[in-house]
């Protein structure tokens, strides 16, 4: 009995006094990449720009915590850091004439694509993205345009495999819904013949 309510006391300290476990997702994109990144294919555009990724999405944080792994896991995505190293995997930059990242400062020469995210949340089990891109060709702006999308519904991974199926269900969904922006974006940059160089 004295064991029984020992347990049952150190259990109560432990989840009134705000432990928790922090993952910050981004830090494993690299390895979900390498892994999933080939079951993609995007469509193709000649463009070549350089990119880059708008401050406010460089320093997102978004917080979140799943009952089905435990309240005291705490999902972090940083949206920025994802995206950036989305833009850099082989599928999208095979599917650019040319991109790069831009170094700031200067005024670009040639294409610059601005990525500002405006809005992520993770709920109901998916990644919800809304994401402003902006092309500016010499300094002009010739195109912007805001995309939302939602990744895959990834219950199954979340309820069944424990923090480390959440990881990977919460990278998928993310990785899926920048993806579905993406695939959107070369479609409207070839429907609009943009200037290519």
């Amino acid at each position: 009995m004295k064991k029984i309510l020992t347990i049952s006391l150190l259990v109560f300290v432990v989840a009134t006094t705000g432990c928790s476990i922090n993952h910050p997702v981004a830090i494993d994109y690299d390895q979900h990449l390498v892994k999933y990144g080939s079951e993609t294919t995007l469509p193709k555009t000649e463009l070549e720009s350089e990119y880059l990724i708008g401050a406010k999405t460089k320093n997102h944080n978004y917080q979140f915590r799943a009952v089905s792994v435990g309240y005291a896991h705490v999902w972090i995505v940083e949206f920025g850091k994802i995206l950036d190293k989305t833009v850099n995997s082989d599928y999208v930059q095979a599917a650019f004439g040319k991109l790069y990242k831009s170094l700031g400062g200067a005024v670009s020469n040639g294409n610059l694509i601005e990525f500002e995210l405006e809005n992520f949340e993770f709920k109901n089990y998916r990644a919800y993205t809304s994401l402003r891109i902006k092309v500016k060709n010499d300094g002009k702006e010739i195109f912007n345009k805001t995309y939302r999308s939602e990744g895959g519904l990834q219950g199954g991974q979340m309820w069944g495999l424990g923090p480390f199926g959440m990881k990977n269900a919460t990278l998928k969904s993310i990785k899926q819904s920048i993806d579905k922006i993406l695939k959107q974006f070369i479609d409207d940059i070839n429907e609009s013949k943009l200037a290519l160089k």
